[in-house]
């Protein structure tokens, strides 16, 4: 019988078409409001895999926008009441539930401070919702299981509808219409050897580099969530300054490559740690050996098709080592945070 986890991850591919044309032209308003006036910076708020989310958002809009972004610790407001300008800043507030207190304090307080708040949430009549002045239904549906997964890929794909439409980007939204397609491939990939090398492990790194950390730091948090394994996600220059140190005999390392010009930084890291004896697994890349992704329609997107693939291979190595993923132990769907 397949999970609650495995059956919501298996509609990413039909929630993002729905998306894709739901949210077209809220976003096109929006794109065309940011040109016309740029805001000085962009601000994200988000936790877990909403944050997670946010380092994707961080790179698209700095790398591709040149606009400074940052995530926003909730706690300046929420528990130390610091005052703290955001005139001209874009606050790109990421919630599944859109009910966390104090999401809702520091999106609150961004807005009352002058800035434009984006709310990307999966429930539009939630506060988040009520307090925003633009409203982007990430439209995954009803997500029962405790582990995210069809709300994380369409924040992603959001996201990347978001950064295509402000920068008018042509090559990227045409891409867009095949993320779906390209999602359900993604989902049907073999990831066994992956599966087998973590089925016994207690530790690991997952390793990514610009738009692909995010994917890392996802994969990490799902791994500790739903399999029970101490994973630390790292890009690729930061694991080779101290954390490699323990990356020895055996130690497990699971590397996104990327299809850009971040990729040669993950590929020195993948050789480097191998020569230092660790088992190091890449997905992408198309080399033998590597855990099979498909071509991306565009480089953005290529991160979304990862995550989709890893999601499969998570639910089984859950199950693998004796856990139920829909059920953990501490997790709550909504954590209510101050």
């Amino acid at each position: 019988m397949k999970t609650i986890m495995y059956q919501e991850a298996a509609e990413a591919p039909d929630r993002v078409q729905d998306q894709l044309q739901r949210n077209a032209a809220t976003l096109a308003t929006l794109a065309g409001q940011l040109r016309a006036n740029p805001p000085a910076a962009m601000v994200t708020i988000g936790r877990g895999s909403s944050d997670h989310a946010a380092t994707y958002a961080r790179y698209l809009v700095e790398t591709r926008l040149g606009v400074l972004t940052t995530s926003l610790s909730p706690s300046i407001f929420s528990v130390f009441k610091a005052p703290l300008s955001l005139a001209n800043t874009l606050c790109l507030a990421i919630s599944q539930s859109g009910r966390s207190p104090d999401l809702l304090a520091a999106a609150g307080a961004a807005r009352d401070s002058g800035a434009i708040v984006v709310a990307l949430v999966n429930d539009p009549h939630s506060p988040l919702a009520e307090l925003a002045s633009i409203v982007l239904p990430q439209g995954a549906g009803p997500e029962k299981s405790a582990a995210a997964t069809k709300s994380f890929i369409t924040s992603l794909s959001a996201i990347a509808q978001m950064v295509a439409l402000w920068l008018g980007d042509e090559a990227m939204q045409s891409a867009l219409p095949q993320l779906p397609s390209a999602l359900a491939k993604a989902w049907q990939e073999d990831w066994s050897p992956c599966r087998e090398m973590l089925r016994n492990a207690d530790h690991l790194y997952t390793v990514g580099r610009g738009p692909h950390l995010s994917v890392a730091q996802e994969a990490a948090h799902k791994l500790k969530e739903t399999c029970m394994i101490h994973a630390e996600p790292f890009s690729s220059a930061e694991v080779l300054h101290g954390p490699n140190e323990l990356a020895g005999d055996g130690f497990p390392v699971l590397l996104f490559r990327s299809e850009d010009a971040g990729d040669a930084s993950v590929q020195d890291a993948a050789r480097r740690l191998a020569a230092q004896g660790a088992s190091v697994m890449t997905a992408g890349g198309g080399e033998p050996g590597s855990l099979p992704i498909p071509r991306a329609p565009h480089p953005a997107l290529a991160p979304i098709l990862q995550i989709q693939a890893f999601y499969r291979m998570a639910d089984a190595l859950a199950g693998d080592r004796g856990y139920n993923p829909d059920q953990p132990r501490h997790v709550q769907k909504v954590t209510h945070t101050v």
